[in-house]
């Protein structure tokens, strides 16, 4: 059943893989927990075990867990989405887990990074992506064999990654996914496939455009080969396409060495976009647009950022506020 569901997940709702991953993990601890008294009757066991009663025991083991607010939250959803399932199916009458109360999650601000700290990052790594570095990937006679070549092609990678991610605010499973022919450098625009394969056009600096075509020169003297526009964008040294883990660790790493504090993740990068264009007055339908949010409420908490930063102002500059600082 576990199974059925997800696949129902993957190719009629259209979830990404790792909420797949997620959901399938959380179900498959209902499903352990629920069976530990009969392991033999784990499918009968799943069934029977879906009622309230049974449900807030499981929700209580979750809290026992130690488990935070907001995975617990997940388990609840992930067992409301699958009864769901099964009431489609004819296999429930009802939902039980809407009769189950979730526990209040702290509502989180998204993080970002600052633009000053990203201009210093840019700014200090371009080498990594000009001409200079090209010519010695182009020169080399056989790149995939020279360790000074990879490691350039690795670095302009490495760099081109986060300048996309930041640059256009696109997914992680977005970024992978393009191809070279998404970017139409006539127009100036970048095509993405986002969640429930709804496509979208972005906005391509020109900037980033031309280090795009920088690094398709020195990706096609690696894999020895005319690059075509249905081939992936991004690829390793080898031509292989590249991974969640490795967008992870690329960011990690370049950021890292750039000494920029806070949490490193492509996610970031997208936050830290849509706050700077918030914060410089763009309009929050065109942001939610480029962002790919399926409704502005999604897009509607970056405004606590700005908020919050108008707040520090305030404090800093206001002299009645300065006054009271006096007075303590």
């Amino acid at each position: 059943m576990i199974d059925s569901y997800i696949s129902y997940l993957r190719d009629v709702r259209r979830y990404s893989e790792r909420t797949q991953e997620l959901y399938r993990a959380a179900l498959e601890d209902f499903a352990a927990w629920a069976a530990e008294d009969d392991p033999s009757e784990v499918t009968a066991d799943l069934i029977r075990n879906l009622i309230p009663s049974r449900l807030r025991q499981y929700e209580g083991h979750l809290i026992e867990k130690g488990l935070k607010p907001r995975t617990v939250h997940l388990h609840v959803s992930a067992l409301s989405g699958f009864c769901g399932f099964l009431m489609k199916e004819g296999k429930l009458q009802g939902n039980p887990a809407k009769a189950i109360r979730r526990p209040k999650m702290e509502k989180r601000l998204p993080e970002y990074y600052t633009e000053t700290s990203l201009d210093e990052y840019l700014l200090e790594s371009a080498h990594a992506a000009g001409e200079e570095e090209l010519q010695i990937i182009i020169q080399s006679p056989n790149p995939q064999e020279d360790k000074v070549a990879v490691e350039l092609y690795r670095r302009r990678l490495r760099r081109l990654i986060v300048l996309i991610l930041y640059t256009t605010g696109i997914r992680r499973a977005e970024l992978l996914g393009l191809t070279i022919g998404s970017m139409d450098r006539e127009r100036g625009t970048l095509r993405v496939k986002g969640k429930g394969d709804k496509m979208r056009e972005i906005p391509l600096l020109l900037s980033t455009s031309q280090e795009i075509s920088l690094y398709l020169q020195a990706a096609e003297r690696m894999v020895g080969r005319e690059l075509h526009p249905q081939d992936l964008l991004l690829v390793t040294e080898k031509g292989r396409p590249l991974y969640p883990e490795y967008v992870d660790r690329a960011v990690k790493e370049e950021l890292g060495a750039a000494q920029i504090t806070g949490r490193k993740s492509p996610h970031v990068l997208r936050h830290s976009l849509a706050t700077a264009l918030l914060d410089e007055g763009a309009d929050l339908n065109a942001i939610k647009e480029m962002l790919g949010h399926a409704n502005l409420a999604a897009t509607q908490v970056y405004t606590h950022n700005s908020v919050e930063r108008l707040k520090a102002q305030y404090i800093n500059a206001h002299p009645r506020a300065k006054n009271e600082e006096s007075h303590d």
